[in-house]
């Protein structure tokens, strides 16, 4: 069974803001690879953000929560790598 993907409000503004071929790459790479089985391509966070998991798409990381009892992947963050895990 697929698993659905949304966009928090913050995740989706910062799409919006990104070049077309990299909003096209994201995209593609969360409706082929994450949409079936997001375990088994992400890797889960440590520390304090221990309930989320990223994936890597190029230089960009996407920040997600998995909402097993909806099937839901909810991406709360998207960011360049250098500074996506940086506190602000």
């Amino acid at each position: 069974m697929a698993w659905t993907i949304k966009f928090a409000k913050k995740a989706e503004k910062i799409l919006d803001q990104l070049d077309k071929p990299i909003i096209r790459r994201i995209l593609e790479f969360l409706k082929t690879r994450v949409e079936n089985d997001p375990r088994a391509i992400g890797e889960p966070l440590k520390g304090q953000l221990s309930k989320l998991w990223k994936y890597r798409v190029g230089d960009y990381r996407l920040i997600c929560s998995l909402e097993d009892d909806q099937l839901m992947v909810l991406v709360v963050h998207i960011g360049h790598r250098r500074e996506v895990y940086n506190k602000k």
